[in-house]
């Protein structure tokens, strides 16, 4: 007896927000985040995706909290990617979501030491996508998702259409640490327009049919491990690639401004004071003297 699949949901789920914990990914699954056990993207044929699991199964990820860099499914064993990836599937799915503009579901597995969990990461759109070598040579589909303002966000329980919901109740637990990194996105949107959406370290301004696009840096990491406060004096505004490096340890800040890892200084803003206690704890605990740059398309 064959059972029909359950409709597509596009969007949030009435009743979980993000930073919701789930022991097993099986919960994940009967809360109506995503329809499978397995695989890492969540879709029906010809319909944009609904949901994507950060397992840490494909060795080309890249996961910065805000922005991702996802490798579409296909061709992978063992974590390693042994042959090329096609545009079928999932990351069909995830190329209609680029087209249509619709939101994806994120779920992070989380390890904290002997303990993993998952934790729905909230709602990210897909902003690029494109065909290129990964790290074993293999051809694969990368898709690069950002995160979604919520309060600019026109998807919402009560706007989008919503299939009946599953009841659900978490299962009792106890774990030691539980942390839900809440983002105050007034002040990203702050310090943005404190440099006219450019670049603190190259100017850079990039140029978007819905307007400029620059990205809040946190200097010391929100959560754990870095446990950073959301203040002004701890965000800086930059241009894509120079978060990434930033956020990877390939360069860093001077107390008087000038880079460390590159030539160049940090344009300031009167209004925008440094903490430079957050500069001294990523020059610390953040930067390498010899990075390696990783790719962002």
């Amino acid at each position: 007896m064959s059972t029909r699949p359950v409709p597509v949901h596009i969007g949030p789920v009435a009743g979980i927000e993000p930073g919701h914990e789930f022991l097993r990914r099986s919960e994940v699954k009967d809360a109506g985040l995503h329809r499978d056990l397995y695989k890492g993207i969540s879709s029906l044929k010809g319909h944009p995706a609904e949901a994507i699991v950060l397992s840490g199964g494909y060795e080309d990820d890249l996961d910065l909290g805000s922005v991702i860099l996802y490798t579409g499914e296909g061709g992978n064993q063992e974590g390693r990617q042994v042959a090329d990836q096609q545009l079928t599937g999932g990351n069909r799915a995830l190329q209609l979501s680029f087209e249509h503009q619709t939101p994806v579901r994120v779920i992070r597995k989380v390890q904290e030491g002997k303990t993993a969990f998952y934790q729905y990461a909230g709602l990210y759109l897909v902003t690029r996508y494109e065909a290129q070598p990964g790290r074993s040579g293999h051809l694969i589909w990368r898709f690069r998702l950002e995160i979604l303002d919520a309060e600019a966000s026109p998807y919402s329980a009560e706007t989008l259409l919503q299939e009946p919901t599953v009841t659900y109740a978490p299962a009792p637990r106890q774990l030691a640490l539980t942390n839900r990194v809440v983002r105050d996105t007034r002040l990203m949107r702050a310090v943005k327009e404190l440099y006219d959406f450019s670049c603190q370290v190259c100017a850079a301004r990039l140029p978007t049919p819905t307007g400029p696009y620059a990205e809040a840096a946190h200097i010391r990491g929100l959560g754990g491990p870095h446990h950073g406060p959301d203040k002004l004096d701890n965000l800086l505004c930059l241009c894509p690639n120079h978060h990434v490096t930033f956020d990877r340890g390939s360069w860093s800040v001077n107390d008087d401004g000038t880079l460390r890892g590159q030539p160049g200084r940090l344009t300031l803003a009167p209004a925008h004071e440094v903490n430079p206690l957050h500069l001294l704890y990523h020059r610390r605990r953040i930067y390498q003297s010899h990075p390696t740059t990783p790719t962002l398309f």
